[in-house]
């Protein structure tokens, strides 16, 4: 896919793109989308997903890509060729790789509708074959510290309990005041707003909302009342991305 002009230069926030995966199942994509053409080296994809109670995704297939699925609300049931079966909660979260392939299926627990967030990273080349693997962490297990003007919880990155093949940091936000975050130095990443209201370097930024960032810089985040939001980055692989639907190759 191609990147739109200057998209490495936005600085500006852009609405999210609603998805129909199928009867029962939306999101809200980030990226790729109509107004953001492109992944996001070494991010494949990332939405928010809703899934109704009596729907859900049978077991699927993936290939070459490693998945975070990080739970907002309700639960979500997860089965896999590994042999695994876990439950994932609100704040819970999932890690698979997929590397030379691996199936699962995802369903809403408890006969209730979820939602969360799901997050693709490509696998480097040497990794793209690695083994399926599988990890999980609940709340306690994520490192969240207070800070100066938010709250903020480590999904992946310093302390948590997810060792991914590429090295990135994914944040869980809860902004109160006024909270600058700073990507690594040659990391390109994102922030995408999950619930309430802010700014974003002084322009708005709510729920659905996302932030690209391909150059490494300070972002200043604030907020009257809440925001909260994901702050990802992570270091690129700069090596083309291709989607074939469940595969990354």
């Amino acid at each position: 896919m191609t990147p739109p002009t200057a998209a490495g230069d936005r600085t500006s926030p852009i609405a999210g793109q609603r998805v129909q995966h199928g009867p029962g199942v939306t999101a809200t994509r980030a990226f790729p989308t109509n107004a953001y053409q492109s992944s996001l080296d070494p991010f494949v994809l990332f939405e928010r997903f809703f899934i109704d109670a009596d729907r859900g995704f049978p077991m699927h297939r993936h290939e070459g890509f490693e998945i975070v699925s990080y739970m907002l609300e309700g639960g979500m049931e997860h089965e896999d060729s590994l042999g695994v079966e876990h439950t994932a909660r609100e704040s819970e979260a999932m890690h698979i790789t997929g590397g030379q392939g691996i199936s699962h299926s995802e369903f809403p627990a408890d006969d209730a509708a979820c939602s969360g967030l799901q997050l693709w990273i490509n696998l480097p080349p040497e990794a793209k074959d690695a083994e399926p693997a599988y990890a999980d962490a609940t709340a306690a297990e994520l490192p969240t510290e207070e800070m100066s003007g938010a709250t903020v919880t480590t999904v992946v990155g310093d302390g948590s309990p997810f060792d991914l093949h590429t090295p990135m940091e994914y944040l869980d936000v809860h902004v109160t005041d006024t909270w600058t975050w700073t990507p690594d130095e040659e990391w390109a990443g994102f922030l995408f707003g999950t619930d309430g209201t802010g700014t974003v370097d002084g322009r708005s930024f709510g729920e659905g909302d996302v932030l690209p960032i391909t150059n490494s810089r300070p972002v200043e985040v604030t907020s009257e009342e809440t925001l909260r939001a994901v702050a990802v980055s992570g270091r690129p692989h700069d090596e083309p991305i291709r989607l074939r639907g469940p595969v990354v190759r």
